[in-house]
């Protein structure tokens, strides 16, 4: 297209689309094709039963919801690791990806404890008994391994927060591939493998992110890294370090359990409404991941860009940065919601068949047409939400998001629902409706958050001092942020 190609010509320079295409396409890749297996997961799951497929996608965010703070935490070493890049100081690159490393390691058992709060939160949502028993399942073995999961983000936001993109890549794209192949083999007991249902998904979710882990941690040991970053051997954990991983950390990672706690809450209160009313959400929302992921990959492309030139110290074209991820993320969500309204039966063909226990096309069209309208919707909004988010994180600027986002979501958008669900009986449309005001609430505020611009006065990383404005004979001072 003619626009495009003069978008692109218009793009290069620092912060611009060429740069932000570079560190962004990657990701979107590795999002993309973890979008292709959940998506493939889900197609696997209802074709075993319309019990697993109704099971796994409330069992599954709430494992991720108890595990996120871990993995947000010690993922957030990345942000670090861009600016100590911009500000070239390799060594130190290696010395917070090390701290992350740690806390993956320390909070492991944290997450394991978790599991009875997990099944206990399944036993009191109200949900039929064979979708709780698979619940329960599926959420037990998911919670097992999550510790790979938050090592897998620190040692990948070692990669990314340098700008190397494509290394995460290959290794997402090796786990997601082996999760595709083992879950086809672990629920319908294919290839000798035993046929473990919901369980099978689970474990192969478990099996193939202990790989992905196993592939990046072989190459942060190359000899290359440990002689330049210092890499391959974390050592033992650092306060002067990991004070301020946690100072920005936390807010973060607070930000980020209570998102996707509220969406989990969101989900498990469907669970209350009818067979086909939930079967319809929870098709519609596993569409949704064919859109969301590649844009969440866009929001950490911004995180990233952004904390480079923070680190830099050049605010201008940080700001730069993120406006141009934001453009490409909406031409990306433009597209794609286009698809939703033409091609809606196409997409839920996917999930729908004849097949004993299969949930049939005619019972969840006529409502998930309208879902997925509201999806595209919601869509080029929700693109502020994540990428302009996105690039607020790589700024340091981690205490607004989180009250700011708290405060719609647990003062606005979650009241909302428990009134419209539990006092009025209002249904599904009305719940989905009221998540849609949710996205643009959220989406006005931290827009402005960004436009105002009081993110490029924030310091993250301790700043050295030339030798030249020091005294006493001292070589090498630093600030504090």
């Amino acid at each position: 297209m003619w626009w495009l190609r003069q978008m692109w010509k218009r793009g290069g320079g620092a912060g611009g689309y060429r740069e932000v295409w570079q560190v962004a396409a990657p990701i979107i890749v590795s999002m993309a094709s973890f979008a292709l297996m959940e998506f493939c997961d889900r197609i696997f799951l209802a074709r075993h039963g319309s019990v697993s497929l109704r099971a796994a996608l409330p069992a599954g965010i709430l494992a991720l919801t108890l595990t996120t703070f871990f993995q947000a935490l010690a993922g957030y070493a990345g942000t670090f690791v861009a600016q100590y890049h911009g500000a070239g100081r390799k060594r130190e690159c290696g010395e917070i990806t090390a701290q992350g490393i740690w806390l993956g390691i320390l909070t492991w058992p944290l997450g394991v404890a978790l599991i009875p709060v997990g099944i206990a939160l399944l036993s009191v949502a109200g949900h039929p008994p064979d979708m709780l028993a698979a619940e329960k399942i599926y959420l037990t073995i998911l919670m097992g391994g999550c510790g790979f999961w938050s090592l897998t983000h620190a040692v990948s936001g070692f990669f990314s927060g340098r700008g190397d993109t494509r290394t995460p890549m290959r290794a997402s794209l090796v786990a997601n591939a082996a999760n595709i192949a083992l879950n086809y083999a672990l629920i319908f007991g294919k290839w000798g493998f035993p046929a473990w249902g919901i369980a099978g998904a689970a474990v192969a979710t478990v099996i193939s992110s202990a790989l992905g882990l196993g592939l990046l941690l072989v190459w942060y040991a190359r000899p290359a890294l440990r002689k330049e970053y210092g890499t391959g051997w974390i050592g033992r954990p650092v306060w002067r370090h990991m004070k301020p991983l946690l100072r920005f950390g936390t807010p973060a990672a607070v930000n980020a359990i209570q998102d996707i706690g509220a969406f989990a809450f969101f989900v498990v209160l469907l669970g209350r409404l009818s067979a086909v009313d939930m079967a319809a959400s929870n098709i519609a929302l596993s569409i949704n991941t064919i859109a969301f992921m590649p844009l969440m990959g866009m929001g950490m492309a911004a995180t990233i860009v952004v904390g480079q030139y923070q680190g830099a110290r050049e605010s201008a074209t940080a700001a730069r940065a993120g406006m141009t991820a934001m453009k490409m993320a909406w031409a990306y969500m433009g597209v794609v919601g286009a698809s939703f309204l033409l091609m809606p039966r196409l997409y839920f063909a996917l999930f729908t068949g004849d097949g004993e226990g299969m949930v049939a096309m005619a019972e969840v069209i006529v409502k998930g047409r309208w879902l997925l309208v509201l999806m595209a919707l919601w869509g080029l909004v929700d693109a502020i939400n994540l990428v302009v988010g996105g690039a607020l994180r790589g700024a340091g600027d981690t205490r607004f998001t989180l009250l700011y986002t708290m405060a719609v979501t647990w003062l606005v958008w979650i009241p909302g629902e428990l009134v419209l669900l539990l006092r009025f009986d209002a249904g599904l449309m009305a719940a989905w409706l009221w998540m849609t005001t949710y996205v643009c609430l959220l989406a006005g505020g931290l827009w402005w958050r960004f436009r105002k611009g009081r993110w490029m006065s924030i310091e993250m990383i301790r700043r050295k001092l030339p030798l030249t404005a020091l005294h006493g004979g001292v070589t090498e001072s630093a600030v504090p942020g």
